[in-house]
């Protein structure tokens, strides 16, 4: 089995900046991390591999920093790590993301791809559906445990608020997972020392995609932002003391009138 691991490098804070221009994220002076969701993928796909022996290929898109991101999945013990970065990509939304992510996905041709349920700079959980629409393959989204029933299925499970589905689906597909799925193992300090030799992460660019420009990056993304601010604080809460649920509801319905709600 080869399985494709979709890996994005975040600002490791919750205070992201926005250029005011660009609507693109401001990614200079901030710490980056590995997406916490996508590091429970890249478990899950090494699971597999523990037991099956399988392929894993993590794959990221990003400037050329997120280099560090795919040799800390070298140091966890993936076989081959790829980083789509070119300029042409730069300032992509999540529908142009998924394009190049799916071409490059297309052209190593795994049996599974393995995806975060979202990334906490966006929290759109758009781009791995959308790669699978891409490639036109099933996908399954919220999966909270994979299991391998023969060489060309899975069984799944889909959690939900209230319960679980649980899913059999035809290999080739892509799941996306929560972050609940499983616990990260630690890099080893021999593969951390081994996965920055020269040449482990290859770089790919259009040049290797041939995706038309104008489908990528800012100019090939729909999404466009009008407006961004920095999210407002709140204020503290009132409380009441009340007697009754009347009174309760009284006070309820009068605030709502107060701030024209009702």
């Amino acid at each position: 089995m080869k399985i494709v691991v979709c890996v994005k490098q975040v600002p490791d804070t919750s205070e992201v900046r926005i250029d005011p221009i660009t609507g693109t994220m401001i990614r200079e002076g901030v710490k980056s991390i590995i997406n916490p969701d996508d590091l429970s993928g890249l478990e899950a796909a090494l699971r597999i591999k523990d037991v099956y022996k399988a392929e894993v290929i993590a794959l990221s898109m990003g400037p050329m920093q997120a280099d560090n991101a795919l040799r800390e999945c070298l140091a966890m013990g993936v076989d081959q790590a790829i980083l789509l970065s070119d300029r042409k990509f730069a300032g992509a939304d999540t529908w142009a993301t998924s394009l190049s992510l799916s071409k490059a996905i297309e052209k190593i041709n795994p049996d599974l791809i393995i995806a975060g349920r979202q990334a906490i700079d966006g929290d759109t959980a758009q781009v791995g559906p959308q790669i699978a629409e891409h490639l036109n393959i099933p996908s399954v989204a919220y999966v909270n445990e994979i299991k391998v029933k023969d060489e060309n299925s899975l069984v799944v499970k889909r959690m939900f608020e209230d319960g679980y589905q649980s899913i059999l689906v035809k290999t080739p597909c892509l799941l996306t997972v929560l972050k609940e799925i499983n616990s990260v193992r630690y890099m080893r300090v021999a593969k951390i020392y081994n996965s920055y030799k020269d040449g482990l992460v290859e770089v790919w660019d259009n040049e290797v995609l041939k995706l038309d420009p104008h489908e990528l990056g800012l100019k090939g993304s729909p999404t466009k932002v009008k407006k961004s601010y920095t999210k407002g604080v709140k204020t503290a809460g009132k409380v009441f003391e009340v007697d009754s649920k009347e009174e309760a509801a009284k006070i309820i319905i009068d605030k709502m009138k107060e701030n024209y709600i009702l």
